[in-house]
Formats: structure tokens, sequence, C-alpha cells
């Protein structure tokens, strides 16, 4: 028998993590010089969490078995567990919270997906008590300086805004207003053309479709509107924030407003964006995130909430994409030593020397020869690995270094 990881997972490799980490550690170092601090939390969590008050459909979690007083799944996302964790566990904290975070989540797979994968690795940030046009802005050009951390050249970045969105597909019968939205959410014209709808109505779904483009043409697009006074502040704040975005950038910011853009998580009350970049298969999504300034108020026990906003960038996709660029490792780190006790009565003085090397600064990576191998062996052991130098540890403790030629 055959043993393989389950289906929708994969390993791992050292390689593999070698790249992740390179990746991880860019982000992270942005992360902290925007002021962000690490939160990891529980991947196991309540269902009534995870479901962010019905914003996250049950579908999408992969649900353990139930125990007798709760039921528990694992984590579809970061958000929700960060903004319980927020309001319980760091109550009363200064606000804002700065939090990033860089870990695995898991979601099942859906009937018809290309991709039968269930586990993710993500990295992102939560900026929670703080809401208005300067949050706005720094979570998007926080997000930006990650991709440039990174080295990407050709990504976009698409900006929606889901409260403004939500309200102008309040105009369609309730019955209705479900199949309208996915449609938007999906590009699905056909399907837009087919539901019974009124011309009107239908004109004003087809209108929403294709709110998308330069910003400024948006922006002058949807103000022709006939629109209330939410929609109306809505859409100021809307053009205040690019007009920030695009006068903070020293080069132009690759930016397209899209008021079709509806996220899968339905907590988001502001805006919403996803960074894109084309591949082989069309457009890949490298990250997405937004403002949600209703969800802390469902896990605090007095039901206060507090304004947030925050993205995740998803490991795997930037990886597929960084590694066409050549800047990942083509190989994991090499040991600098490898220390060789020529007899059992030498086997102290191996490991004495091998941590002496592991304690010396800056430390040195060592591996010990086991056994069982000839010279030659052990030679082409270290070629093989890399290793520069070799420690030839005698029975009474004399040590012989020999530089190995690696070129051979």
């Amino acid at each position: 028998m055959v043993y393989q990881s389950p289906a929708g997972a994969r390993d791992l490799l050292p390689l593999d993590v070698t790249q992740k980490r390179w990746i991880e550690e860019r982000l992270q170092q942005v992360f902290h010089h925007w002021g962000y601090h690490r939160i990891i939390t529980s991947t196991l969590e309540r269902m009534d969490t995870l479901m962010a008050g019905g914003a996250i459909q049950r579908s999408t979690v992969i649900q353990l078995q139930e125990s007798e007083d709760e039921a528990l799944g694992l984590r579809p996302e970061l958000t929700a567990s960060i903004a319980r964790a927020a309001v319980t566990r760091m109550a009363g904290s200064t606000l804002p919270l700065r939090l990033y975070y860089n870990a695995n989540v898991f979601r099942r797979a859906q009937e018809g997906s290309h991709s039968r994968q269930q586990e993710f690795y993500q990295a992102g940030v939560e900026l929670l008590g703080a809401g208005g046009l300067l949050a706005d802005a720094e979570a998007l050009l926080l997000l930006v300086d990650c991709l440039n951390a990174l080295g990407l050249q050709d990504w976009t970045c698409v900006l929606g805004e889901a409260g403004l969105t939500r309200s102008l597909l309040a105009l369609f019968p309730l019955a209705l207003r479900d199949q309208v939205r996915w449609a938007i959410a999906h590009l699905d014209r056909i399907t837009l053309e087919s539901l019974p709808l009124t011309p009107e109505l239908r004109t004003q779904a087809l209108m929403l479709l294709d709110l998308r483009g330069h910003p400024a043409d948006v922006l002058q697009r949807v103000a022709s509107l006939k629109l209330d006074a939410y929609q109306r502040k809505a859409l100021d704040n809307l053009k205040s924030l690019v007009e920030l975005l695009e006068e903070s950038q020293a080069s132009p910011f690759p930016l397209v407003l899209d008021l079709s853009l509806i996220r899968t998580f339905d907590y988001y009350t502001g805006i919403v964006f996803e960074v894109v970049n084309p591949s082989n298969a069309g457009l890949q999504v490298l990250g997405q995130g937004g403002r949600y300034d209703q969800l802390l108020g469902l896990y605090h026990p007095q039901g206060q909430s507090y304004p947030g906003i925050g993205f995740s960038l998803q490991i795997e996709q930037l990886h597929q994409v960084l590694l066409s660029t050549g800047q990942l490792p083509a190989q994991t780190p090499d040991s600098e030593w490898l220390v060789v006790p020529d007899s059992p009565r030498a086997y102290t003085a191996a490991l004495a020397h091998a941590q002496t090397l592991r304690n010396a600064v800056p430390p040195a990576k060592v591996e010990l020869e086991l056994g069982g191998r000839t010279p030659a062996e052990i030679y082409d052991y270290a070629r093989h690995r890399q290793i520069a130098q070799i420690a030839w540890v005698k029975a009474e403790g004399k040590i012989v270094i020999e530089t190995v030629n690696n070129q051979s």
C-alpha cells in the first residue's frame, strides 16, 4: 500500500519550505516596519465563531466531530478568529490594534471546483479600532509595500466598495437579489440577461456588471446615477481614497475601480480589494481584503463594535509567481561544517567540537558524521551537500581541518 497525503492536502519538502520562508520573512519585515505585531490564534474554533454571524457559509468550513456541548471546525480564514480574540482576550487594549499573522487555513473543496486543495497558507494584517480615510489608505499602501518587498512587477489592485454595491443591489426584488449578486460576482452576463427582471432592472444589473475600469471614468459614471445620501457619501469617500492613493505614490498606482467586486465572505461593509496577476489561466488572485465595521460586535459580550480593515496574501500563489522570476532560493541552505570522529573513542571530542562551532559568533551550520562510511564516501557526501569544511576529530582530541573542493 502506498501512503499519500489526503486529497486536498500536500507536503512541503525542504526546498518548498525554504522558498516559502523567503516570502514570509520579507512580508514579516514589512509588517514590523509598519508597527504590526504577530498574533497566533487557535486552528480550531467554535462553528459560531467561524461562521461570523452567517457571513461565512457553513459549507466552506471543514467541521470536526461535535463534542457534547459545541461544534468545532477548522478556520477557513483568520479575520473572524482575530476579531474574536481582540474583543475577548485583548479587551481594554489601546486602540488601534495592528496585528499580523502567518498561518494555514482550511476550506472544504466546493462542488465543481477545479482545485481540490483544502489547506492554504496565508500572511496578512488586521487594523482594528480605526475607521476613516487614513486607515483605508494605510491598509492599501501596506499591501503595495508588501508586493514591492517581494519584487513583484506585473500586478493590479482592484478596488470596490461593498456597502455601495450592496445598496445598489437593494433595488432588485428580494427573491432575485441573491441570483443577481451571484451573477455580478462571477461576471455572468448570460445569467443576468436570463433572469425575470423588468427591462429597467435588467439595464441596472448590466450597468453594475460593467462598473469597472479607470477610477476617474467609473467614478464619473456612478456620479451620474440617482444616488441617495448614503450612496453619495460612500462615493465621495471612495473618490477621496483614490485621490490620496494616487498622490501618495511616486510612481503610478496600478489601480482599477470595480464596483462589481463582491467578496466571498459577506462581512465587508466598506472598501474591498484584490491584487491580481496575469497568468496562463487568466487573472490570478494573490491577495484580498477589505473593511468590516460590524464584525467585532458579533464577538463582544455587550455587542460593542469597532471598525476594522485587513487583507490576506496567498503564499502558494505568490510562490508560483515568484518561481519564474529567479528570486527564490534554488536550494536549501548548505551546512558549513562536517565533524567526523575517527573512532568511537573520539565521539565525546567530536560532539564537543561540533557544539563549539554551533556556539560561535556567528553560529555555524554543523553536521555530525554518524559513522559507517569510508573517507572517500565522506568526501563525496560533503561535495554533494556543498559542505565547505571537514573537521577530522582524533581519539586524543586532536582536530584536523580540511577544506573541501566542491568545484569538481
